[in-house]
């Protein structure tokens, strides 16, 4: 069997990546074509824990994702939606399954990822109390166009749009303002896309434009 030498110099490219412990290649030509290629195949991605290393989607592969443990009991309509487990709750798992340099700066995003637009729930004399729509976090491993979160994360939500007429989305982000957006009417739809997301990490955020979502 013959094997390509640029094929087998990626793929000890990988390996080297693997092996450092932060993501690093020598800083020459050829392993910088070596990257640009890699990097255009969706094989390796910015590491959002080292400044100039590298991670290959390989590994990211083999991480966890995270999503309310409830989430799918709630869309069959076995349980309400303030059942759902809660995002800080959700938030909590993903810090506790880094190591334990990159705990304190996943949590500097805390409010960011696992925060909620407040909304009224009182009730104003005999009138019911206002429905709060859904908005449920979960993490999955990838990047964007900035980097991802400690540990590769992209971040998004399950979010409930309008009761009437019934409207769902999922929203993606990196760390900063990258953002890929999916809309439906049923939650049904969304849940199966999301499930989609699972199945097709780690990613780009642009990668998921095959998948109908819009890059905003």
């Amino acid at each position: 069997m013959i094997v390509d030498p640029q094929v087998q110099f990626e793929e000890n490219v990988l390996d080297m990546i693997e092996q450092s412990p932060i993501g690093a290649v020598p800083h020459t030509p050829t392993y910088a074509d070596a990257l640009t290629r890699l990097y255009a195949k969706q094989q390796v991605y910015h590491d959002a824990d080292h400044k100039d290393g590298h991670v290959t989607a390989r590994s990211l592969a083999k991480l966890p994702h995270f999503q309310a443990e409830n989430l799918a009991a709630f869309a069959a309509g076995e349980i309400k939606d303030t059942e759902l487990e809660s995002n800080d709750s959700i938030f909590t798992r993903y810090v506790e399954s880094l190591s334990l340099d990159y705990r304190k700066r996943a949590e500097t995003f805390h409010l960011k990822v696992a925060g909620k637009p407040v909304h009224h729930r009182t009730k104003q004399g005999d009138q019911p109390a206002i429905h709060d729509p859904v908005h449920s976090l979960f993490l999955v491993p990838g990047t964007g166009p900035n980097r991802g979160l400690p540990g590769n994360y992209l971040h998004g939500s399950v979010l409930e749009l309008s009761l009437d007429p019934a409207a769902w989305s999922l929203h993606l982000h990196d760390s900063d303002d990258g953002n890929a957006v999916f809309d439906t009417s049923s939650l049904a739809e969304c849940m199966a896309k999301l499930e989609e997301v699972f199945e097709s990490a780690p990613f780009h955020l642009n990668e998921l434009e095959a998948l109908g979502f819009k890059i905003v």
